[in-house]
């Protein structure tokens, strides 16, 4: 079925799927998952309310009780799962997609993500073949408030930040929540009200026309950063005090000073399989090994945790913590990223000039093409370059990664979209451009 994603549940509300289907969908989640007893969030979509009701009543219908936490955000969902010991749970969000969109992020105990490879494919089985028989002992639903409960959980991790000029766009979404409760400093905000008709912009952080808004104000009110979140506030993008947009892989690195530098913590690190060499290059100060994994949450929270890693993110802007059950939180990556700051900041750092010394690569960003035969796309580009040059390093749990000795490229299908994904870094500009050329050649002729 359509919204049957490898991480979630997602597509358009009414056009895609509708009550019927999300009843189905709350009916046998209990019996796959083998629980009774569900913690269920919402965003501010406009169709939330109604995707609640129709998956309650089939949670309900099967016998299960659901603990109801309100309007809140994704990562909460995440913690409060794994901090209460909730048998499962269920965020009703499509995230960063269009307002006419809705989804469900579903977890197991202990925050562990349930995807289509573990769990979400029987759902849909069930929910094709199978007929509803209600039970006669229906569940029940209780309200829950656990927002005071995290809003304390995240303050453990402020630090003094009165010297640092911050600002912030929650895109309408869900971070509007926590922010000005959590920020003492000196914050200039917009788009800083829950609505979901996200009238400001999309609530997809990572698309360049809805970050303009936030690098103006950046340059207008001398920032020294900013910071966008996402609709459900489990994903934050970061603008320098130049207003230039920083990849979010970059990141990962930068918060090595955290965790290895300051806190003194050891641990390994997780990156996914489109993140920059810079990263395992520039944390090899702290002695620490670097891990490459699969892109999503419901394959990078299970490795981080797999691995008991200390802390990962991805191209996309995730970021996934061990002390966060191993899940991933916006505001608490942007609490670790502020306090970074300001503490460079007294030392006369920016964090462009921060940035700076992680990478000195050419990055060309993910390019998308739109095309049928995903798998001989693949194949065709990873042959030709193979042909010219002998790769140093390969890897094909997620599409293929190729790395050569000053250069590499990933090449994937995507799991949500209909798109094969293509992103490239070498250490000089001209290199870069050939494989992006190249590589347009060698899709273009499948097409």
């Amino acid at each position: 079925m359509k919204v049957f994603k490898a991480y979630d549940i997602r597509g358009e509300w009414v056009t895609d799927w509708n009550a019927e289907l999300a009843y189905k969908i709350g009916f046998h989640l209990p019996k796959v998952l083998n629980v009774s007893h569900f913690l269920v969030g919402r965003d501010c979509r406009l169709s939330s309310d109604a995707v609640f009701k129709a998956l309650s009543k089939g949670i309900t219908d099967a016998g299960a009780n659901i603990s109801d936490a309100g309007f809140t955000t994704t990562p909460l969902i995440y913690w409060a799962t794994a901090r209460y010991d909730f048998p499962a749970s269920v965020m009703i969000t499509a995230s960063h997609n269009p307002k006419s969109h809705n989804g469900l992020k579903v977890s197991a105990r202990n925050a562990l993500p349930v995807g289509y490879d573990n769990g979400l494919n029987q759902v849909e089985k069930k929910v094709l073949e199978e007929k509803i028989q209600p039970t006669e002992n229906k569940g029940i639903i209780q309200n829950v408030e656990l927002n005071p409960a995290y809003l304390k959980f995240l303050k453990e991790y402020l630090s003094p930040l009165e010297d640092l000029r911050i600002a912030i766009d929650c895109s309408n979404g869900m971070a509007s929540l926590f922010i000005k409760d959590l920020l003492s400093a000196e914050a200039f905000y917009i788009n800083d009200i829950a609505d979901g008709r996200f009238p400001g912009h999309d609530p997809n952080p990572l698309k360049p026309s809805n970050q303009e808004q936030i690098k103006g104000m950046v340059i207008n009110r001398h920032c020294d950063i900013g910071l966008i979140f996402d609709g459900d506030a489990d994903r934050v993008i970061f603008i320098d005090e130049n207003g230039k947009f920083i990849s979010p892989d970059l990141i990962i690195a930068l918060m090595g000073h955290y965790f290895f530098e300051q806190k003194g913590q050891i641990g390994k690190v997780l990156q996914d399989i489109r993140s920059s060499k810079a990263i395992a290059e520039y944390l090899d100060q702290f002695g620490t090994q670097v891990e490459t994994w699969r892109v999503g949450r419901a394959y990078g929270a299970a490795k981080l945790r797999e691995i008991n890693g200390l802390y990962g993110g991805e191209l996309a802007g995730h970021y996934y913590f061990r002390d966060f059950y191993y899940s991933d939180s916006a505001l608490l990556a942007a609490l670790i990223v502020l306090d970074l700051l300001a503490r460079f900041k007294k030392a006369g750092f920016t964090l462009s000039k921060l940035i700076k010394n992680i990478s000195s690569y050419h990055n060309s960003g993910e390019i998308n093409f739109k095309i049928e035969n995903k798998a001989a796309a693949i194949k065709a580009v990873c042959d030709w370059f193979e042909k010219q040059e002998t790769p140093v390093k390969k890897m094909d749990f997620d599409g293929n990664r190729l790395e050569f000795s000053d250069w590499w490229f990933n090449i994937r299908p995507s799991n949500t979209e209909p798109y094969l994904r293509f992103i490239a870094e070498a250490k000089n500009a001209g290199k870069l451009e050939k494989v992006i050329t190249q590589t347009k050649h060698i899709i273009d002729a499948l097409s």
